[in-house]
């Protein structure tokens, strides 16, 4: 490419103190030229450090900017920058992640050659405090029994056409044809976004020599209420979109695991005794399966039980926050 275009680069934020210092460093750390920077940073009415750590960016560096995002969620942050954005591109950044120094022009050049709608890069999940457990919590979310097909997780060899990509880089016009993100989702408004474009005949592209490193909750308690809220919301997409495309399989097998325990216990109670060897035959299948994926995770930095436990609450959580989504949809709909 003979010219790099000018780009705006948008990051939703809220209570990210611990974060966004290291994530503005590795954007501003960027070989991309600042005169054909823009940085939007949209604080969602932050309760800790996080404005004011971004304010004092602004002071430093011309080309950061800090907006208040009164609604909090990421999909009124990204729409009014979206709107704001003065560059030819949109890249999406989260500011629980940094990025290396040639991250941004290789999206542009990426997304050039290809002509794509969309395309992004591959995460690599670390934490900030290492030891055995946050260091099980991390092969746990880069293991495909963990995050499923998630090509972006787990990592590819070659340029893939795939379903989303973690954050996203848009030529702006792709907000102009697909439309911007859905204002009333919490969560999964990346996914629902690329989702929407791919069903509507459009590109993304998931790219293997690209990378940015996302930084995991390196607690189990975080780790379930974040999934928790993942599984709760795959429900509520679905409600809120009126389709199933919103989302993909991978993102309800959790739910399929909890409603084979479930559903055969309560048949057991009202029917017949004999269908509570249907939850076990299921219980007796996962174990197996976590503990064979344990073994085969388990290194000298981690810890066999904690792999294995990670899995229970990775998948349980999710499970079961799709779950409650179930009969909140039905109190929706009611």
């Amino acid at each position: 490419m003979k010219e790099l275009p000018e780009i705006s680069i948008i990051i939703p934020c809220r209570n990210e103190e611990n974060y966004l210092a290291d994530c503005l460093e590795s954007v501003i750390g960027s070989g991309y030229p600042k005169e054909k920077m823009e940085i939007l940073v949209y604080d969602g009415n932050s309760t800790d450090q996080t404005k004011q750590i971004a304010s004092e960016y602004a002071l430093k560096f011309p080309y950061i900017h800090v907006f208040e995002n009164s609604h909090k969620t990421v999909p009124y942050a990204m729409n009014a920058g979206i709107k704001a954005a003065k560059g030819e591109y949109i890249v999406r950044l989260d500011a629980h992640s940094k990025y290396p120094v040639d991250y941004f022009e290789k999206l542009i050049n990426w997304s050039v050659k290809l002509k794509a709608d969309n395309v992004g890069a591959v995460w690599i999940t670390d934490v900030k405090n290492k030891n055995r457990k946050t260091l099980s919590i991390r092969s746990v979310l880069t293991s495909a029994v963990g995050v499923g097909n998630a090509f972006f997780r787990t990592g590819i060899s070659e340029v893939k056409e795939v379903d989303t990509v973690p954050f996203g880089c848009y030529h702006k016009s792709v907000f102009e044809k697909y439309g911007g993100y859905n204002n009333r989702l919490t969560r999964n408004q990346d996914i629902e976004l690329n989702k929407r474009i791919k069903n509507n005949g459009g590109k993304i592209y998931l790219i293997p020599d690209i990378n940015c490193t996302y930084f995991a909750r390196e607690t189990f308690k975080g780790i379930a209420h974040n999934n928790y809220r993942n599984g709760h919301w795959n429900v509520l997409t679905v409600y809120i979109t009126k389709t199933f495309k919103s989302l993909s399989f991978r993102h309800f097998i959790p739910l399929a695991l909890i409603l084979s325990l479930i559903v055969p216990a309560i048949l057991a109670i009202v029917w017949h005794p004999y269908f509570i060897g249907f939850s076990l035959a299921a219980m007796t299948l996962y174990q197996a399966f976590i503990i064979i994926a344990s073994l085969r995770l388990k290194s000298q930095e981690n810890s066999f039980i904690y792999l294995w436990w990670c899995f229970i609450i990775l998948h349980f959580s999710y499970g079961l926050g799709s779950l409650t989504g179930i009969f909140r949809f039905g109190k929706l709909i009611s």
